[in-house]
């Protein structure tokens, strides 16, 4: 659904699924420091949000995904996946418990599927599922309200590329960008803040446990430097080459006030850590964010797990 706030001067539309919100209002460099600031919010009212109410909510979304939900607070967000058997990433959910129902954003477009699955999961527990059409999703740097439309609780706003060079630079995957049908947990950095090891059982969890303990994944996410003497960004899907060989797909891309242009890549495993690749082209330094080395009890540096959403 189009946000009304695309109408306020300025306003131009974001690419691809978050067209129906603002890529930015006119000066992207300012916006992303006021948003660095806590001086201006983000609409992402294109993500769906997803109510699931019920006594039963918590322990049976426990049961379902692979986060430890049957002890979450009312407040408190996290992030949770849930997984197909083979262990890959079927949806990434942003959540927080009010005290009488879970409230979960996801990506545009992909919501009925998950209330799909979750209806068909339901059995006999005492849980309903269902569309929230009245709240929506405004960012800070830091933090997730849910409000409704239209609403920016009077504060300056930034447009969603400003956010985007922000997660970035934060390390912070997005489904449907940095992942694929292929995905699993440990190749984008979402061991710890989206899946919880000490956790029972659910859908998938045989190989979050297998690569943890006795495995790499093959492929690992990567923070990308661009050359800053090209005028465009690497697009999404783009290949990344090591010596005129395809080694991995740029996932997002974006223009920092202060680090230049960046990006995400997903890259082979094995690919040397200090070569420097080719991003659609574009010359590139990576910085590590999974090492090669993720899996076997390997624990990634504390230090890169950046703001999570």
């Amino acid at each position: 659904m189009r946000s009304p706030l695309l109408d306020l001067p300025g306003a131009v539309a974001a690419d691809g699924p978050d067209s129906d919100v603002a890529g930015h209002y006119g000066d992207l460099f300012a916006e992303q420091r006021a948003l660095l600031k806590g001086e201006a919010v983000v609409d992402r009212s294109n993500r769906e949000v997803v109510r699931i109410s019920g006594v039963d909510r918590l322990k049976w979304l426990n049961d379902l995904t692979s986060q430890k939900l049957d002890t979450l607070q009312p407040g408190v967000w996290t992030q949770a996946l849930i997984l197909d058997a083979q262990g890959r990433v079927e949806h990434h959910l942003t959540l927080v418990d009010d005290g009488e129902a879970v409230m979960a954003h996801v990506e545009p477009g992909s919501s009925a599927a998950l209330i799909d699955y979750l209806d068909r999961m339901r059995f006999m527990l005492r849980v309903e599922v269902s569309l929230v059409e009245d709240l929506v999703v405004l960012s800070s740097a830091t933090e997730d309200f849910l409000v409704p439309r239209g609403d920016h609780q009077g504060k300056p706003l930034a447009g969603l590329w400003a956010y985007e060079a922000l997660r970035i630079e934060d390390h912070r995957p997005r489904a449907g960008f940095e992942t694929d049908r292929k995905t699993i947990p440990h190749e984008v950095g979402w061991i710890g803040t989206a899946v919880a090891l000490g956790k029972g059982c659910y859908r998938g969890q045989e190989t979050v446990a297998r690569v943890h303990n006795l495995g790499h994944p093959p492929r690992r996410l990567v923070f990308l430097h661009l050359d800053g003497s090209v005028d465009t960004l690497p697009p999404h899907g783009a290949p990344v080459t090591l010596d005129g060989q395809e080694v991995g797909v740029v996932g997002s891309a974006a223009r920092h006030h202060e680090l230049g242009p960046i990006a995400l890549a997903i890259v082979k495993r094995t690919v040397p850590v200090d070569a420097t690749l080719l991003a659609g082209g574009v010359a590139a330094n990576q910085e590590v964010i999974v090492p090669p080395d993720a899996g076997r009890n390997v624990e990634i540096d504390p230090a890169l797990r950046r703001r999570i959403r």
